[in-house]
This record gives C-alpha cells, structure tokens and sequence, in this order.
C-alpha cells in the first residue's frame, strides 16, 4: 500500500475516534432535552438521584422503599417555598439558572476554609443534578449539569421548575419531597407547615440524612431561626 493510501486509512480511523464520542455526547444531550420536554406538562417518576437512594436503602433493607408523593404546585405551602428561596437560593426569580455573583462566594468560602463549606448551586442546578446525574464531584459532571441546568430554564417557567424540585428533593433518609416531608417530620400534608416547621425543613436541606437523625442540633435551631426572618422577602415565582 502507498504512503497516500495509509496516510488517507490513518485519517479515517482518527476521523472516527473523534467524531464518535461526540456523537455520543449529542445523543445523550438529545435524550436529556427531550425529557425536559415531556416534564414540562407530565410529572416525573423516580429521578436519577431518588433511584440511588433507593437501592442504598433497601441494600439493608430490601423491603424498604423511599417515602415520596407527589402534590401539585398549589397544595404546598407558601411557608416552605418562601423559607427555601430564603435558604437555598434568594435570587432564584431573577436568575437564568446559574447565579454567577453566589458561585464565586461559594469559590472564596471555600478557598479560605481549605475545603468544600458552599456548594453555590441555584435551586435549577439542585434539580438538574437530581434529575439525572450521580452524586460525584467532578468537573465533567459539573459541565453536564450546567447544560442541563440552561435546558431546563429554557423550556420551562420557574415556576414548574420550583413545582418539581419540591416534589424530588431530599428530606432525609429516603424521603423525597415536600408531602413525604411534612408527614414525616410533622404528621401534616405539605399545604399546612406552619412558618417555623417550614423553615426548618429549608433549613436540613444541604445535609438531610444527617438532620434527619440529628433533629435537635445546635446549628439547625439558629439557621432556622435565620430563616424565619428572611421569609417575608422571599420572592416567589
């Protein structure tokens, strides 16, 4: 064979190894836009997250199953939406899914204390990873995440972006979700937590397997505390 020839066979299969991988990565891009799509007026099941939370819990307990029921957006009290804007993420009405100014001070917090103290993240990331992604650390997985993230605030309104992050997010040890939640700390339905119970609940959310076995910790009666005060500024989508 010529030197042209082998020349020309080498580019192909180097053609291939290039564009393959990324005609995988659009494929997956694809599969994730389009469910986005159907969610935007179809509740989703078992998320990506709630599916690993599962199968760790029932590796004890194989009858075990996660705690999660589904309520619409109107039959969740105002109390727990306003306390987890006022915890989670203030400027979620305004943003466009990524509050830029909140990651760079989550950046700093955590460069001064040498270690992970702020995640940064908007309620729209907390979703995005959720929905789909492990609970790995990497820049990849970070990547992925800020895609899905600016797909999700591009096909739906906050509003049914809120509606599922509080139907999908961790309460505690294999409860999802705000009705879950309510039964499980108060013994109500989500549409009755009362200002304090609410604020509580925002407040166990960056760690709530944790507070879920430590109720009476120190720390998760002043924050709430705290949050119980900014709740009247929160704005609502």
């Amino acid at each position: 064979m010529s030197s042209a020839g082998k020349s020309g066979k080498g580019f192909r299969w180097f053609r291939w190894l290039v564009l393959l991988p990324l005609a995988v990565v659009l494929l997956v891009q694809l599969y994730f836009l389009a469910q986005i799509w159907w969610w935007v007026d179809h509740n989703p099941g078992m998320t990506s997250f709630m599916s690993q939370q599962q199968e760790a819990i029932q590796a004890k307990n194989p009858k075990a199953n996660i705690q999660q029921l589904w309520v619409p957006y109107a039959r969740i009290s105002s109390n727990l939406k306003r306390a987890i804007i006022a915890s989670e993420d203030a400027n979620f009405s305004d943003h466009e899914g990524v509050d830029w100014e909140a990651l760079q001070k989550a950046y700093e917090k955590n460069n001064k204390k040498h270690k992970v103290v702020s995640g940064g993240s908007t309620i729209t990331q907390q979703l995005a990873k959720n929905l789909f992604l492990s609970g790995s650390r990497s820049y990849l997985r970070k990547g992925q995440e800020l895609v899905i993230t600016y797909m999700l605030e591009a096909l739906m309104d906050k509003e049914r972006i809120f509606e599922i992050y509080l139907n999908v997010v961790e309460f505690g040890s294999g409860v999802f979700g705000a009705e879950a939640a309510a039964r499980h700390y108060y013994g109500v339905s989500a549409a009755n937590l009362g200002a304090a119970q609410a604020a509580k609940l925002a407040v166990m959310l960056p760690n709530p397997r944790f507070y879920d076995k430590h109720r009476d910790s120190g720390y998760l009666a002043r924050r709430t505390g705290t949050i119980l005060r900014r709740m009247g500024s929160a704005e609502l989508p």
